[in-house]
């Protein structure tokens, strides 16, 4: 991905290149790492945090998930799991939704935002979302 491609793509998906979008602020930095990897041909699972905003957003959100399943299923994507968390046992923090997508790779991941079926479908989540966190994940080491 050359330098201009993913200033475009961060504009896209940031809202703005200076990251300052709300409520997902994207994280620049975090962002080109992951770019900077989408040709190593690894899966990736994406940890999605999500708080939906009071009177609607909930519902909104069911809205771009039946919209985005498609782009999904179309770059070879799954949701492998979707939960809603019970209070927390341990931190001060609290989502209403956990959900961990995967993808073959961090390049079909790039292709899925990046397209125009999904630039026209993303305002969906940023208008169900009170706050939203998403992280990138590589399998761990086994532990002993």
């Amino acid at each position: 991905m050359t330098p201009n491609e993913r200033t475009v793509l961060v504009s896209n998906v940031g809202g703005a290149v200076d990251g300052s979008a709300e409520p997902e602020r994207l994280n620049q930095e975090g962002f080109a790492g992951f770019a900077e990897r989408a040709g190593d041909g690894t899966p990736v699972v994406m940890l999605n945090l999500l708080s939906f905003k009071p009177d609607g957003g909930r519902e909104r959100y069911g809205e771009y998930g039946d919209a985005v399943a498609p782009l999904l299923e179309k770059v070879g994507g799954r949701i492998v799991f979707a939960g809603e968390p019970a209070a927390a046992l341990l931190g001060a923090g609290s989502w209403d939704l956990v959900a961990l997508v995967e993808y073959p790779t961090r390049q079909a991941f790039l292709e899925m935002i990046g397209s125009a079926e999904y630039q026209a479908i993303g305002h969906l989540r940023t208008e169900a979302l009170a706050k939203g966190e998403l992280h990138p994940m590589d399998p761990a080491e086994p532990t002993p």
